[in-house]
């Protein structure tokens, strides 16, 4: 599977772009949707599926502009941060205003049923409902915002939980170390360069 990763808004989330076959899958697209859209169609590929790890609302402000241009597409997320849509607190206004509850939005658990490539790992901690998606073929783990590079995501916002935060990192030091780690913010990191030097991990 091919892969483009890009920063969207001001909170600079990692959006990636996972592509194969003409199919592609967007990651968190967190802020300037047309500029998404415009990337997957300039690839000449057609818009599958909006994967969130999480639904804080500098990770889901770009589906607006996305579903603008591709209306029937399918929003994969955890059931338990469902809530979190046009909730009043998830926005900041002005740049991130309350985007509403998308249309088609799907349990995340039912995805590796149409993206078999994909194992979603549940990680509780900086939401009830956060995700990870690990790609076991390519490698690769696409942590949202559970685990940074150096660090990991906070737990003192509403919902969020240390102590499920600990369990959560625990299943992604159990991945092998060469697995290439694409967090919500921040630079890419490795498995093994975080269980060598992450505090929350050492």
């Amino acid at each position: 599977m091919d892969r483009l990763t890009i920063q969207v808004g001001s909170y600079e989330v990692n959006c990636s772009i996972l592509y194969e076959s003409g199919l592609a899958w967007i990651v968190d697209p967190g802020q300037e949707g047309d500029r998404i859209a415009g990337l997957i169609e300039g690839k000449g590929l057609v818009p599958a599926a909006i994967l969130l790890t999480h639904a804080h609302f500098d990770h889901i402000s770009g589906i607006p502009a996305l579903k603008k241009r591709f209306p029937d597409l399918p929003v994969y997320v955890h059931p338990a941060d469902m809530p979190m849509f046009g909730h009043p607190m998830n926005q900041y206004p002005g740049e991130y205003a309350s985007i509403g509850v998308p249309e088609n939005l799907k349990d995340v658990a039912d995805l590796p049923s149409v993206l078999p490539s994909v194992s979603v790992i549940e990680t509780p901690g900086h939401t009830p409902g956060g995700v990870c998606y690990h790609f076991p073929q390519d490698a690769l783990l696409l942590s949202g915002d559970t685990l940074f590079a150096g660090s990991i995501g906070r737990t003192d916002f509403p919902g969020g939980s240390m102590a499920r935060m600990v369990e959560s990192l625990r299943l992604l030091t159990a991945l092998p170390d060469g697995t290439l780690v694409i967090p919500g913010h921040g630079p890419h990191t490795t498995i093994a360069a975080e269980k060598r030097s992450n505090p929350y991990l050492v």
